[in-house]
Order: C-alpha cells, then sequence, then structure tokens
C-alpha cells in the first residue's frame, strides 16, 4: 500500500513539474544524465589515478546540486520576466530564455568535463574533433546569451 502511494506522488509530482517546465524538462532531464556521467567518469578517473578522495566526491555532488540550483535561478527570472510582460500588456511567445540557456551552457560544460575525465585515463581514445566541437558549442553558447555582444578573446 505504502509503495503504491509513493509511486503515484512520484508520478503526480513528475507529471506536473513537465507541465509546469515543458519546455525545460527535456534539457533539465539531459543535464541530469550527463551530471551524473560526468561523476562517474570523474570517480573512474580518480581510482585509476589512485587519487580517490571522500572529500572531492562530496565536493562534486554540491557542485552538482549547486547547478540546479542555478537553472531554478534561471527560471525565476524568466518567470519574473514573464509575469512583468503580462501586467504591462506585453505578449510573449517563449516561456523560459534564461533557464534554458543556463541548462545548455551546463551541459555543454558536463560533456567537456566528461571528455577530459575519458581523457585522462591511459590508452582511451577520444576523437579530437569531439572535444574541438564541444568546445565551440560552449562558446557559441556564451556569445549568443552576451547582451553586451562580446566576444571572447
Amino acid at each position: 500500500m505504502r509503495e503504491n502511494i509513493l509511486k503515484a506522488l512520484i508520478a503526480t509530482v513528475s507529471a506536473g513539474l513537465l507541465g509546469y517546465f515543458n519546455q525545460l524538462a527535456i534539457p533539465v532531464m539531459m543535464l541530469a544524465v550527463v551530471m551524473v556521467l560526468d561523476y562517474a567518469t570523474g570517480l573512474t578517473a580518480a581510482w585509476v589515478h589512485r587519487e580517490l578522495d571522500s572529500r572531492t566526491g562530496i565536493i562534486g555532488i554540491v557542485k552538482k546540486l549547486g547547478y540546479l540550483v542555478l537553472v531554478v535561478v534561471g527560471g525565476c527570472v524568466d518567470w519574473l520576466l514573464m509575469s512583468g510582460m503580462a501586467a504591462v500588456g506585453l505578449e510573449q511567445s517563449v516561456s523560459f530564455v534564461f533557464g534554458l540557456v543556463i541548462t545548455v551552457w551546463l551541459i555543454l560544460n558536463e560533456l567537456i568535463s566528461i571528455l577530459e575525465n575519458l581523457g585522462s585515463m591511459e590508452g582511451f581514445p577520444l576523437p579530437a574533433f569531439l572535444v574541438g566541437m564541444v568546445h565551440k558549442l560552449k562558446k557559441t553558447v556564451e556569445n549568443a546569451a552576451d547582451p553586451m555582444g562580446r566576444e571572447d578573446e
């Protein structure tokens, strides 16, 4: 009985969140997947180099939780902008701009970290074009989201 109530609660909360964050749901789920992969590859790389440390692991988990807080902050900024625009009668077609850009940037950041973790392991073949492409995508997102139009050197 208790197990069914827990399953129903998880399904209800998940459905509610997916409905509310419709455009942000898939990117946030992808972020969660790459965060787990980054953590796993980081642990593996540390084990291979005999540098496995519980303190470093805890710091990694706290960092991942901070990423989720950053996405929430972006979502709050989006909500404030949407509410402000609706209050003055302006119509908007996009719901989550800041939250989405932050999420995409974090996904790319995690992908770079995964590639670095894999590359640090001896004998692991890592295609150079993939590393370059992910770095370029991250720079493109940063430049596109920069309100001042500055480009990195």
